[in-house]
């Protein structure tokens, strides 16, 4: 899901999955890739079994903590539709180059290359906008939360609200 450009065939794969889940009757799905969630709509139409929306409830904890302002880091697709982007919430974005710089450092980062160095750039990009007056880092990529893991920077992980929602949905 890092790809610039998504299509419906590669929707089919996903589709196919949740068909499969579906047909096991759970109370509910969670999908953990952040990108997937652009097409919530299309793929929640597929099923009748609930699927939890990462992106409702990533708006539900930025207001429950009335956070201001964030930099959202994650895939170009992401970013550029505007997963995280709330009217009521001021965001920052990766510029071009940027956005380039961080699809690199997933993609080297998933093939073990230079890890290290691929959290550091992530942690540049990240320092840039805390200056500039993002609060928070929403981590949109599910690779930013372990690229980022030990670093000391003021960050949301959309995982972490993730499994939070789950646990809390699990025993309602």
């Amino acid at each position: 899901m890092i790809f610039d450009k998504i299509k419906e065939k590669d929707l089919e794969f996903y589709k196919k999955g949740l068909k499969e889940l579906d047909s096991l009757k759970p109370d509910f799905i969670i999908m953990v890739c952040n990108t997937i969630h652009l097409y919530y709509d299309i793929l929640q139409k597929e099923i009748s079994t609930p699927i939890l929306d990462l992106r409702k409830l990533v708006k539900e904890y930025l207001e429950e903590n009335k956070i201001k302002s964030v930099l959202i880091i994650g895939t170009p697709n992401t970013i550029k539709q505007g997963l995280y982007k709330f009217k009521e919430i001021k965001t920052f974005e990766p510029n071009k180059k940027e956005l380039k710089q961080l699809t690199n450092a997933i993609f080297n980062y998933n093939k073990g290359i230079e890890k290290n160095l691929q959290s550091k750039v992530v942690k540049e990009i990240c320092n840039k906008y805390i200056q500039k007056g993002a609060q928070f880092i929403l981590l949109g990529c599910t690779e930013f939360a372990l690229m980022l893991e030990k670093e000391n920077l003021p960050k949301i992980s959309t995982i972490d609200i993730l499994v939070e929602s789950t646990i809390k949905k699990s025993f309602k």
